[in-house]
Order: C-alpha cells, then sequence, then structure tokens
C-alpha cells in the first residue's frame, strides 16, 4: 500500500479545522415564538402601498389573493397569516362547506364562497371561535398580547373590523388608507379576541454561527 506524504494527510487535516470550528461553535437553534413572528408579518404589511377595496374578486383557490395593491382589514390578517404559510382562505372555505350551518346568515349565502368567505370579519370570527382560538374580551389594552387578532364593531351598528397586534396598547390595520400602524386598542367597542396558532405549525429554526 503506498503512503500518502505527510504533507497532503496535514493539508487534509487542516481542511476540516474550519468546519469542525463552525460547528462547535454554532448556537442550538432558537424555538420560534409563533406570535412574535405573526407581529412581525403584520408590521411588514405596512409598508405595502394598498388601496382599500372591498369589491368582490374571483380568487385562485387555495392561495388566492386580490391584487397585491388592493384589500381591505380581514386582508391584512390573510395576508399576514400567509407570510408564515398559513391559508385562511383555505381553512375558513374547508370549514364552511363542512359546516356551513354554524356561520353567519348575513349574506343569505347557500352554500360557502371559497372567494369571499374568508375576507368577512363574521366569518373569521366564527372560524376562530371554532378551533379554540376565542380569549376573553377586555376592554382595557393590557388584556391584549402581541400576535392577538382584535374585532370590533366601529359604530355600534354592525360595521366590523379586525386588526393584530403588534405592541402595548399597538396594532396594525387597515382602516381605509391601507396597512397602518395604530393605538388605541379600546377606542372601539371589542366584539372578538383571539390568539390563532394552527395545530402542527412548526418553523424550522436556523442555527447561528459565532
Amino acid at each position: 500500500m503506498k503512503l500518502l506524504p505527510s504533507f497532503v494527510i496535514l493539508a487534509v487535516f487542516f481542511a476540516g479545522v474550519p468546519t469542525i470550528f463552525a460547528q462547535a461553535n454554532a448556537s442550538p437553534a432558537q424555538p420560534v415564538d409563533f406570535f412574535q413572528k405573526l407581529a412581525e408579518a403584520a408590521e411588514a404589511r405596512t409598508k405595502e402601498s394598498v388601496r382599500y377595496d372591498p369589491a368582490y374578486v374571483v380568487l385562485n383557490y387555495p392561495g388566492g389573493d386580490v391584487p397585491a395593491d388592493t384589500g381591505v382589514c380581514t386582508d391584512v390578517v390573510i395576508r399576514t397569516y400567509r407570510a408564515l404559510r398559513i391559508d385562511l382562505q383555505k381553512l375558513v372555505h374547508e370549514d364552511m362547506k363542512a359546516n356551513f350551518s354554524k356561520y353567519p346568515k348575513n349574506w343569505e349565502l347557500k352554500r360557502a364562497d371559497k372567494n369571499i368567505d374568508h375576507r368577512r370579519v363574521p366569518n373569521l370570527q366564527r372560524y376562530f371561535e371554532r378551533v379554540g382560538a376565542k380569549l376573553p374580551i377586555s376592554q382595557k389594552a393590557a388584556g391584549y398580547e402581541v400576535g392577538d387578532l382584535v374585532a370590533w364593531d366601529l359604530n355600534n351598528k354592525g360595521l366590523w373590523h379586525i386588526g393584530v397586534v403588534v405592541g402595548e396598547d399597538k396594532f396594525v390595520h387597515n382602516i381605509g388608507s391601507g396597512p397602518i400602524y395604530d393605538t388605541g386598542i379600546a377606542g372601539w367597542k371589542i366584539v372578538g379576541h383571539y390568539r390563532f396558532k394552527p395545530k402542527g405549525w412548526e418553523p424550522v429554526a436556523e442555527k447561528k454561527v459565532e
């Protein structure tokens, strides 16, 4: 058997040293805070230029969306969750198809509609209730945490609205001029409080090399 020269052996050995040290210095994968990620995704929505437009639009399914430069309050929530690979269009539609009688009858529909159902606040509220995401309503901002969803009745006559809590008494919503930061969670009548994380949602946590 022909032996390799000593300088070749040393070269091979030291070539692997950086990898060994990198692995030794790699920090353990950090757990991902789902609701913090959700809040960050909502905050990212404020950087987008969106014109308020409640028009009915025929959507692809699943993963359908209205044009990126249009939307309403529910689209902030839908797009925020979609940034975390969660499709509320599909989730709501599947549940409504199977349990249509359990959903509000505000629009006199006779069957589920994949194009619009998930874009209506009462339907989102009912879905969140059905999957166990409903929390007690508080009229104090301290009762809401980062990543929570809040639904309001803006005029006490059924003008529904929804937003994502991103900080202490701070939330992101679209009330007519595109996604914006706002404060004053208790400024309108609160009619819903939710904290929704789908079962089985597990991100791939990255290891950081120090």
